[in-house]
């Protein structure tokens, strides 16, 4: 497990943060399709908080892409590197989230986060945020649709309907089980709208959340149990 400090120069307040990504967004890349659904590796990153300690763990866990085994994983502990503020969140995750991808040992292909990409107010959540830090191909599948609004997707897996701002498409409510609560899909960095669904049904086979997902969530909350057990 790797421990991780926050940066030297982190933004400190909400108009630094907010500075910080206005000057990133730029960098997004929305025109290349990203890495075909099935192939090379796709890995999921999430994290676990204990506000109290002030001390977050992270997960990554890479899935061979076509057959959803695991092929690595890794963890990461460090301290809350920002407060909680909505539209700000990645500025908690970011240091940690990329330590944990640093400590792979093998490239992680596709990332896939657990919140949203362009779905964002300020359309730079965390999943273009990283993608634009680690230059990696990203998409967000978050669990539900932050400020944004949709119709209800056809009950069919597959089936989906415009994630909107206003008459915007950020992202898409994606049905990945039949007539179960969709997932909502948006674009990180390098990849189109088309593919971050396609990836999302063939991480899905058999529950709503990505394969991706369930397993880093699974691994980053027992890494913060280790991290914040009382020594005997």
């Amino acid at each position: 497990m790797t421990t991780v400090r926050t940066p030297a120069g982190w933004p400190a307040t909400e108009e630094d943060a907010r500075a910080v990504q206005d000057e990133l967004r730029a960098r997004v890349i929305l025109d290349e399709p990203g890495p075909p659904p099935g192939t090379g590796h796709v890995t999921g990153v999430d994290v676990a908080y204990d506000d109290e300690l002030d001390v977050m763990a992270a997960a990554a866990v890479v899935l061979d892409a076509a057959t959803l085994e695991v092929v690595a994983e890794a963890t990461a502990v460090g301290r809350i590197s920002f407060p909680y503020v909505p539209g700000l969140l990645a500025f908690r995750e970011i240091p940690t989230v990329q330590a944990v991808l640093d400590a792979l040992p093998c490239p992680p292909g596709l990332v896939v986060c657990d919140g949203y990409g362009l779905a964002h107010p300020r359309r730079f959540g965390l999943a273009s945020h990283l993608g634009v830090l680690t230059g990696l191909p990203t998409i967000g599948v978050a669990k539900n649709p932050f400020t944004f609004s949709y119709d209800e997707p056809d009950p069919a897996r597959g089936a989906s309907s415009p994630l909107l701002s206003g008459t915007e498409e950020v992202g898409r409510a994606l049905r990945t089980r039949e007539a179960v609560k969709p997932v909502f899909v948006s674009v990180g960095h390098r990849v189109t709208l088309d593919n971050a669904c396609a990836h999302t049904l063939a991480l899905t086979p058999s529950y709503r959340l990505p394969e991706t997902t369930r397993r880093a969530d699974a691994l980053c909350r027992r890494a913060l149990r280790e991290a914040t057990a009382p020594n005997e």
